[in-house]
């Protein structure tokens, strides 16, 4: 999975046009803020998570936290980041592309809360040179089955 299928995946939507493939490195949230020209806080990162051996994906807004409480609440268990070298064979994407559309079948993804405040958002698209402009709508229906919870901090302070 990378770039190629996430842009077909918009393709076949009719969202095509709103794959970017960026000049500039965006794997990280102040990388891909200054290639797309947004802020920060506007980059819908995907952060990976093990929980009972599966992969769950939260995306969330680029100045949120998790919350280790709060991710405990939710899932019950503790947070338990995947390992750097282990998130492409678990997700389908690499760091720095991981985003939520396109992934491994046994993935579960959430959207946090901390997302709902913007209009516009900019998850990655499968590589650390990409991006999607979407809308929290757009993003919601984009992703399959999305959840929404509450698992961060740091935004709303």
């Amino acid at each position: 999975m990378s770039f190629e299928s996430v842009k077909r995946y918009f393709e076949e939507k009719g969202m095509g046009e709103r794959v970017m493939a960026l000049e500039h490195n965006s794997g990280t949230v102040e990388l891909a803020a200054q290639a797309i020209g947004c802020e920060p806080r506007q980059i819908a990162k995907t952060l990976s998570f093990l929980v009972d051996g599966k992969p769950v994906l939260i995306v969330a807004a680029g100045d949120a936290k998790v919350d280790n409480k709060k991710f405990k609440e939710v899932f019950h268990t503790k947070a338990k980041m995947i390992q750097f070298d282990e998130v492409e064979g678990y997700v389908g994407h690499a760091p720095g592309g991981v985003c939520p559309f396109v992934v491994s079948e046994e993935t579960s993804v959430y959207l946090d809360e901390s997302l709902k405040r913007f209009e516009r958002v900019y998850p990655a698209a499968g590589n650390d040179h990409s991006a999607v402009d979407l809308s929290i709508e757009e993003l919601e229906a984009c992703v399959d089955n999305p959840g929404w919870i509450d698992v961060c901090k740091g935004w709303n302070e």
